[in-house]
């Protein structure tokens, strides 16, 4: 009887998986017969798992949705990676679902044989709620945007640029593509007749949703790719060049190829050409290197130099006054 069951248990975890398994290939992970497979499936069958079955040469067993969420068998490492998943959508990008998420989490873990709970708490995960993220997404804008872009239904929303400006939208949608802690809509813009991409935490949709479309070819990359690109763009806006007072080998751990390039001048000068999103960022950033600099271009860098350099001396004469109690 303790050998049946440790089998159904590995069988459960075989479908668990695989989308398809033909007889043969269960019958040969579990080293018995396609005979014993069959009576195997029947008995996950009686307690509540929907196995389906199709016969033929190509043939084989399905794992179905049944009515009810049945237990799921995990390994040690499948058990780790949807605590950690859990615990980071308690607080994470999407709003409305960080109660759930530490219900589950907590089942979860009473669950948990003692050896996967020691290296939870080794990383320090703990039941903790935490405020979501300030671009998180809600729960059911969500899913209602999954739900247009899986169906190829028309979406009509309200949507807020990153300036305040409401419009009102109408889309072909395609894929939601998530960035970091955002989630991005790539969607076909009927009133533009070009794709576009949207932040998904700033947009509300109307219902109901439009007719159904024929979907087109993607862009280049697909939609992730898209996106990406729309974001660089934002960042790199403007582009300056700099001369840092130190060796190309000092600075060059400190420059990310996505943000900046550079090239050796001398052994004791190179020069670094950024992008990012404004020059007061850039002059900010400079300050990151911790070396002496020269801004070669544009001019108008070495002005926002200026405007921080004196704000830092404002800010050092406040902070020396406290010190001396002035």
């Amino acid at each position: 009887m303790r050998e049946t069951s440790a089998r159904l248990l590995k069988l459960l975890s075989l479908l668990q998986t695989r989308r398809d398994w033909a007889g043969a290939d269960l019958a040969d992970r579990l080293n018995v017969t396609p005979r014993t497979v069959r009576r195997d499936v029947d008995k996950l069958r009686e307690i509540g798992y929907p196995v389906h079955a199709t016969a033929g040469v190509g043939g084989g067993y399905q794992l179905g949705a049944g009515a009810e969420m049945p237990p799921l068998l995990l390994d040690d490492d499948e058990a780790l990676a949807v605590a950690f998943g859990l615990q980071s959508a308690a607080g994470g990008s999407v709003a409305g679902i960080g109660e759930a998420s530490l219900r589950a989490l907590t089942k979860l873990r009473q669950v948990m044989p003692s050896r996967i709970r020691h290296r939870l708490d080794a990383l320090r995960i703990d039941v903790v709620d935490r405020p979501a993220a300030r671009s998180a997404v809600d729960a059911a804008v969500l899913s209602a945007v999954a739900g247009v872009c899986h169906g190829h239904e028309r979406l009509r929303f309200d949507y807020r640029s990153h300036d305040g400006t409401e419009t009102r939208r109408e889309v072909e949608p395609y894929s939601l593509v998530r960035a970091g802690s955002r989630w991005y809509l790539l969607g076909w813009d009927l009133f533009r007749q070009d794709w576009r991409s949207f932040r998904v935490d700033r947009l509300q949709p109307k219902i109901p949703t439009g007719p159904r479309f024929t979907p087109r070819e993607l862009p280049d990359g697909g939609a992730a790719a898209f996106v990406a690109r729309g974001i660089n763009r934002v960042l790199a806006q403007v582009q300056a060049r700099i001369r840092l007072h130190a060796p190309i080998e000092t600075i060059a751990p400190m420059v990310d190829a996505e943000w900046g390039t550079l090239e050796s001048e001398s052994d004791e000068t190179c020069i670094l050409a950024l992008a990012g999103d404004s020059l007061p960022s850039i002059a900010r950033w400079l300050s990151a290197f911790d070396t002496d600099f020269t801004v070669l271009d544009p001019p108008q860098l070495a002005d926002e130099c200026r405007v921080l350099a004196e704000r830092h001396t404002m800010l050092s004469r406040r902070y020396r006054a406290g010190a001396d109690g002035v």
